[in-house]
């Protein structure tokens, strides 16, 4: 261990409290992205955060309008000739449904059996806070960095990032570097340490099926008029076979099949798969008939109804016909599938199985693109020897089900490579109530986070631009 190591060490082990109570200071501001009303709490969270990036030592922090969201950004460039790096997280937050579940309230976070639990404790607010700590601590202890980063934090990226390759188009320029580093992703099941190499894309829908313009009698007009949510539960129906595929003509044209190299890899990973389907709930796994779990998880692509609704919701009977149905569909995607031309291919499948006597409307909400990063890229490699000299362990390189659609975006829009190095625990609840975060994985991130530095420094400019 050098005297460097010791004295981070000792930094952080001193300052350990304070950055906790930061921490959950964070996970208490609501910033739901996704619900209007949480519009001044997205803003209160850009602004808590970009005052704490000033403390860290970050420079020229700035809240950056969007038309949406903001985004925050700030940088520390005084590493001449060495690579530079951008830092991608987001501090947007999934709504708390099912809000009985939840040990606590969800925006009262607290810590239990060494997690921190809170809604955006995993997902992404401790691993943005985990950036923040590793440029305190480095510059603290060493009063530089190896490397120029430059950090963007979004406030929509559980909103479909809707204003993001806006600004990613206008700020080119100023996004000028060697790599992006997204830290919005974890690790393989049993909490064992990995590297991201692929993520998958999505195409999210709504869809809306009209019957009259208002509910009607069920005892009056049932057997003459169409039922909107018998119609919709049709249509629901004709998307998928009993064999897991997806009957929408064309979705699997653009898919890249798995190689005999990548269903090797997958199978070599340590996965038990009924640990896993324990820790699911469910009775039994199910999914594309041919490929196995983790197959299905990280490499093939999927259709699925996110919510529906409509009619009588009381208690009791209401003899009703309703006047609509609705639904969300998203569809996860893999290379080389484009999120445009799926929506395109759903929207005209559900128009065309659509039974008579109803109107349907299907609108797109949005989408990203699936990202592959190859093994061998030098900031790959880099990646895994920070985490192998911080947690102890090689690292797994896996792919996952996930989406974060920015990383498509940084590559073609910027023209970056892109590693993901996330710390979340596989088991942290992300979207779902009760989420958490091990705190181990943040303390250990903020470490492998500044070792990650030294060794991309170690590899320079011109051997990041060596790509394997």
């Amino acid at each position: 261990m050098t005297a460097e190591t010791t004295s981070l060490d000792a930094y952080l082990e001193e300052h350990r409290e304070r950055r906790l109570a930061a921490y959950l200071d964070f996970l208490r501001i609501p910033s739901i992205s996704g619900i209007p009303d949480h519009a001044p709490d997205c803003r209160r969270a850009a602004e808590w955060l970009a005052d704490q990036m000033r403390a860290a030592g970050a420079e020229n922090v700035e809240v950056c309008e969007t038309g949406g969201h903001p985004i925050v950004y700030g940088d520390r460039l005084h590493a001449d000739g060495a690579p530079t790096v951008v830092v991608y997280g987001h501090y947007d937050v999934q709504p708390v449904d099912p809000i009985d579940e939840w040990e606590t309230a969800p925006f009262e976070p607290f810590v239990a059996d060494g997690r921190v639990v809170g809604r955006g404790a995993a997902d992404d607010k401790g691993q943005v806070m985990l950036h923040v700590r590793a440029l305190e601590a480095a510059l603290a202890t060493r009063g530089t960095l190896p490397v120029n980063v430059k950090y963007v934090f979004e406030g929509e990226e559980e909103s479909s990032s809707v204003h993001l390759d806006a600004w990613l188009e206008a700020n080119r320029e100023r996004l000028a570097a060697d790599l992006a580093v997204i830290s919005d992703t974890g690790f393989f099941d049993g909490n064992r340490p990995a590297v991201t190499i692929g993520l998958r894309g999505v195409a999210a829908l709504e869809v809306h099926v009209d019957g009259a313009p208002r509910d009607l009698h069920s005892g009056s007009f049932g057997g003459v008029v169409n039922n909107p949510l018998n119609a919709l539960c049709e249509i629901v129906a004709a998307l998928k076979g009993p064999d897991g595929r997806i009957r929408v003509p064309g979705f699997y044209d653009d898919v890249v099949p798995l190689a005999d190299e990548d269903r090797a890899a997958f199978a070599a990973l340590p996965f038990d798969e009924e640990a896993y389907r324990v820790a699911t709930g469910v009775p039994a796994l199910y999914g594309e008939v041919g490929y196995t779990t983790l197959e299905r998880r990280g490499a093939r692509p999927t259709l699925d109804l996110n919510g529906i609704w409509g009619g009588f919701q009381g208690a009791g009977g209401k003899t009703i016909i309703p006047a609509s149905a609705h639904a969300k569909i998203t569809c996860r995607l893999v290379a080389d599938q484009d999120p445009d031309r799926i929506t395109d291919l759903v929207r005209a499948y559900i128009e065309d199985v659509a039974p008579p006597g109803v109107s349907v409307r299907v609108d797109a909400l949005g989408g990203g693109r699936p990202s592959l990063t190859p093994i061998e890229h030098p900031a790959t490699r880099a990646a895994a020897r920070a985490i192998e000299k911080t947690f102890g362990v090689t690292p797994l390189y896996i792919r996952e089900g996930g989406s974060v659609p920015i990383c498509a975006s940084f590559e073609s829009i910027v023209g970056l490579p892109v590693v993901l190095l996330g710390f979340a625990n596989d088991d942290d609840h992300a979207h779902a109530p009760n989420e958490s975060m091990v705190l181990a994985n943040v303390e250990t991130g903020i470490r492998t986070v500044v070792a990650y530095w030294d060794e991309l420094a170690a590899t320079g400019v011109e051997g990041l631009r060596t790509a394997g």
